[in-house]
């Protein structure tokens, strides 16, 4: 039986700025602070006509990235960057023509010399930055957290958020502290957005740090009530931390919201599958296993082929006496795992209570097989075969169960019991009495027989 602590529900990552192809947002013609195109004062003469040259060939070279022609695009910055090498606009729009044809080294080259040549430009510097992250170059930090110091050419918050979320989706493995702080940094920008919070929850989540944790689902689920991330991940806390009625409550949030959310198929069938284990194990810690038994049937229909619920489902159809149904999915389970010891122990326990006796011992002996430690399955294959008649068996089971842990009053009876049908009288009668001074009164017929076979057996007694 799985804990209350698994996560059956996954909170999923934020598709943050790091995927292949990101870039600043603004277009490739309208980063810079004002002054000449190249982002100089020209001097001369000669190099007047060199930037003429150049502006002419990047004016040639937006217009193609405005159309999508980007051979055109990159033919005509080609000649820009080689008339004027210091045009900072001309690199910018190189790395952005290669990102977007996916020549990321050749992006980053470019994005390089556009920095060098004009180092306090958000777009540029967050680009690189981006593309470093994305290379796992560790100057990637010092690029991103620049741009969050610089203003961006339009859609001021938005854009240095965009930088701080990057910085933050950096950092979340080497540094979950800063990464924080940069998630900080983003929800104070875009006080709207549940992402920056639901960024921060998993940090906190994965640093066991449950208290921030909630903190942040909480506020992602204010700011966006149908977030099925929030509710799996609040339900995940509260589970972790052993609150079992807010994980109930928070469950039953969750599979309200994506139930609503989408159609229960494929990948959104097997999470809401999960929720329902999950929540059918909340509903065992809790005591309330009509509930849970009634959750682990919803996931079974919704996710036939995941092996959680059935597995589950079997153990607690047993505990439950449902041992028709107990049966059924522990030979479902045996069809998928037919080496399972366990398995074969639940089948074989199934099969005993329904007085299938040559069955039963015959799926005790798989599991012992498979699993020469099973202790108690040795005692329930005792019982098997002392119905069976097979006393012989009986007794060899409960030598090898106790090797493993000791006699109980049960397998004393059982020992007795055996011993006595196979007419050994003097061991017979000193399991009678062990098991007589084991059971204190608490197996009132088994010790009504007990007694009156040893008045016919016990040699003392003669």
């Amino acid at each position: 039986m799985g804990t209350a602590t698994d996560k059956a529900i996954s909170v999923a990552v934020l598709a943050l700025c790091l995927a292949t192809g990101a870039q600043a947002k603004s277009h490739p013609s309208k980063i810079g602070q004002g002054g000449a195109p190249g982002g100089r004062v020209t001097q001369s003469g000669k190099t007047v006509r060199r930037t003429r040259i150049a502006d002419d060939s990047l004016a040639r070279a937006e217009a193609a990235i405005d159309k999508k022609d980007f051979p055109a695009a990159e033919q005509a910055l080609q000649q820009a960057v080689q008339t004027d090498p210091q045009n900072y606009r001309a690199w910018y729009d190189l790395g952005f023509v290669y990102n977007i044809t996916g020549r990321q080294q050749e992006a980053m080259d470019a994005y390089r010399k556009s920095v060098a040549a004009k180092p306090d430009v958000f777009e540029s510097n967050l680009n690189l930055g981006l593309i470093l992250a994305q290379a796992g170059d560790a100057s990637a930090e010092k690029y991103l957290r620049a741009a969050t110091a610089l203003k961006p050419t339009s859609n001021a918050n938005e854009n240095i958020a965009h930088a701080w979320l990057a910085l933050g989706q950096l950092l979340r493995k080497s540094d979950p502290k800063r990464a924080l702080e940069a998630y900080a940094k983003v929800s104070q920008l875009l006080p709207n957005d549940p992402g920056p919070h639901l960024s921060a929850a998993l940090i906190a989540d994965g640093a066991k740090d449950f208290a921030t944790a909630e903190k942040e689902y909480q506020a992602a689920a204010r700011l966006d009530p149908k977030s099925v991330e929030a509710a799996a991940g609040l339900a995940n806390v509260y589970m972790e931390t052993q609150r079992m009625e807010e994980a109930e409550q928070a469950l039953r949030r969750y599979l309200a919201i994506a139930e609503q959310a989408a159609p229960a198929e494929g990948g959104r069938a097997v999470q809401t599958a999960s929720a329902h284990v999950q929540l059918g194990r909340v509903l065992l810690e809790l005591h309330r296993r009509a509930e849970a038994i009634t959750e682990f049937e919803e996931a079974l229909k919704l996710a036939p082929g995941d092996p959680k619920a059935p597995g589950q489902l079997a153990w607690l159809y047993l505990q439950d006496k449902q041992y028709d149904k107990a049966e059924a999915q522990f030979r479902w389970l045996l069809e998928k795992s037919p080496k399972d010891a366990e398995m074969h122990h639940g089948l074989g326990s199934a099969l005993l209570q329904q007085r299938k006796f040559p069955e039963a011992q015959q799926e005790f002996i798989q599991a012992v097989q498979l699993k020469g430690d099973l202790s108690e399955a040795y005692a329930d294959l005792a019982s098997a075969a002392s119905e069976n008649k097979n006393y012989a068996l009986t007794l060899k089971a409960l030598d090898a169960r106790v090797k493993f842990v000791p006699e109980n009053p049960y397998t004393l009876f059982l020992r007795a019991t055996a011993l006595d049908h196979l007419g050994d009288k003097v061991n017979a009668s000193n399991s009678y009495r062990d098991f007589l001074a084991a059971s204190n009164g608490k197996y009132p017929d088994q010790e009504w027989q007990a007694r009156h076979r040893l008045i016919a057996i016990d040699p003392k007694k003669k």
